[in-house]
């Protein structure tokens, strides 16, 4: 199974994340498949949040299932998930 899921990178006190395809059997820093889009939460409101909606709709189209907090960064974003 294929999850659209967060990859932490970083330092201890300043995380970023990027937003990758990924099999879920993998574990969470492993080797992705894609990466689509950046999230940090450190940023200003409108720099944390940056993301491909082309190849996002793409992996949900072939069966990804993104993870509950990758869902509420999409719908921060605006993007709805279908």
């Amino acid at each position: 199974m294929v999850k659209i899921r967060l990859k932490r990178s970083g330092t201890k006190a300043r995380p970023t994340y990027r937003i990758v395809v990924q099999d879920a059997r993998k574990p969470r820093d492993g080797t992705t498949v894609e990466e689509i889009g950046i999230y940090q939460p450190i940023a200003g409101e409108e720099s944390q949040i940056s993301f491909n909606e082309d190849r996002a709709k793409y992996w949900i189209g072939v069966g990804a299932q993104p993870t509950d907090t990758v869902r509420k960064i999409f719908n921060k974003k605006g993007f709805t998930l279908k």
